[in-house]
């Protein structure tokens, strides 16, 4: 018994380095990815002058890699989880490797990047729920926790550790560099993702359906909980809010700043998100995740708002600093609550419907705060705007004042949600019913 205990404590800690492993391929695939998300935005905005273009490309960068990956988590539950993974890495590099060629013989143009960015997330929709239902693969109920507190670190490295290297870059060098470096990071990330696939038997499922079959297997491991189901449905508003504060951050700092503070203030700011990752990861949740969750929430849809209040950058660095503070604990508190609720068989193509909806509010939040914040709230709140007298005297009047407005009002109204969400008994029935399932 005790030989079974210690080769079942060994092969756990071997899978767990193997997590790891694959884990450093993500953070640095998500490092170099940052590089060219702030890159790009800045270079945007500079040409354009528009939160809305900068929306677009976030935008046209975000949406086909969501609503192809319910595609994608068929294949992941169809085919080699790692082999999948590695195409998507490889292959998302053509888009960047476009935009730099166009750069390469003038500046691009907004169409131009729009294309580019747009073939990379169509190749990056392999990876997420192959990455995401290796993981399951991977690890045993009692690491979920642990693991989803490292997957977050390398998921905020786009945040902590792209912005303050790419604000630095880009005033030695320009946009190329940092497209070239993101570049190169895919290597990196394949030849790490084989090592682990080379170690490893890949595990798929039987399949005898057709795909529709198993979208609709992946559609009724979420519906048949009403639980899972309403908690993914309030997922997809809350990311609607926070859509506004990913979109508009940056045009809102630009308009008093320049890109080197953006890079450092965006890199101090993300540290919160870095600091609790890390806390989760050591000292994993075991208890009370919908509440967690809720106020997890209600503290981040606060510290939204004070983002927006001031032009000031001690408050702004605080308040951002809290706001990621509070998003380990949100992110890790949904995964275990869909986790523990489906059956591994099924996680690939359930994670992708779950991720299509739960972030069909990001693609709402794209198409919209850049045109609301340029052709509705800023003339509001400039020199002689309509509230300029009213709302102005409290939070400053100025052409980034009106995006500031915006994020306060998308902050109030999550703390709104949070409380709605609190209130749900079929969400918390997900907790209690897993309990009861586990009690001998």
């Amino acid at each position: 018994m005790a030989e079974k205990m210690e080769a079942a404590m060994n092969s756990s800690g071997k899978s767990f380095r193997k997590f790891l492993l694959l884990w450093s391929g993500q953070l640095t695939s998500a490092i170099g990815s940052g590089l060219t998300s702030f890159g790009l935005g800045i270079y945007v905005f500079q040409q354009t002058g528009k939160a809305s273009a900068m929306a677009l490309v976030t935008l046209l960068a975000f949406m086909p890699s969501l609503l192809l990956s319910a595609f994608a988590g068929v294949l992941a539950d169809r085919y080699d989880r790692r082999l999948l993974m590695m195409l998507g890495d490889s292959l998302s590099a053509t888009g960047l490797i476009y935009i730099l060629i166009c750069m390469l013989n003038g500046e691009a143009q907004l169409w131009q990047i729009c294309v580019g960015v747009t073939i990379s997330s169509v190749f990056s929709s392999l990876l997420d729920p192959a990455y995401k239902a290796t993981v399951t693969d991977l690890l045993t109920e009692e690491q979920y926790t642990k693991a989803s507190g490292f997957v977050q670190v390398a998921g905020s490295a786009k945040f902590l550790i792209s912005p303050i290297i790419a604000g630095f870059l880009l005033t030695v060098s320009d946009i190329k560099l940092l497209l070239i470096i993101d570049i190169c990071t895919f290597f990196v990330t394949v030849a790490v993702t084989l090592a682990v696939r080379s170690g490893l038997a890949s595990k798929t499922y039987e399949h005898t359906q057709s795909f529709i079959s198993e979208f609709k297997d992946g559609w009724g491991a979420v519906s048949d909980n009403k639980g899972v189901l309403v908690l993914v449905i309030m997922t997809s508003v809350l990311t609607f809010f926070l859509g506004f504060i990913e979109t508009l951050s940056t045009p809102m700092l630009l308009t008093f700043t320049n890109s080197s503070v953006v890079g450092t203030l965006v890199t101090i700011v993300a540290s919160g998100m870095l600091v609790s990752s890390v806390i989760i990861g050591f000292i994993p949740i075991k208890r009370d995740y919908v509440k967690i969750l809720s106020i997890s929430l209600f503290g981040a849809g606060i510290f939204m708002a004070g983002f927006g209040l001031r032009e000031n950058i001690v408050l702004i660095c605080v308040s951002g600093f809290l706001f990621f503070a509070m998003l380990p604990f949100v992110n890790t508190s949904l995964d275990y609550l869909v986790r523990i609720n489906i059956d591994n068989a099924v996680q690939g193509r359930a994670w992708a419907l779950i991720g299509i909806i739960s972030q069909l509010g990001f693609v709402v939040a794209y198409a919209l705060s850049g045109v609301l914040a340029d052709y509705v709230f800023t003339p509001l709140l400039v020199d002689g705007g309509l509230l300029a007298d009213s709302v102005g005297r409290i939070i400053g009047a100025g052409k980034g004042r009106g995006t500031g407005f915006l994020i306060i009002i998308a902050g109030l109204l999550l703390c709104g949600t949070s409380v709605i969400l609190y209130n749900l008994r079929s969400v918390k029935k997900l907790e209690v019913t897993y309990v009861l399932q586990d009690r001998p």
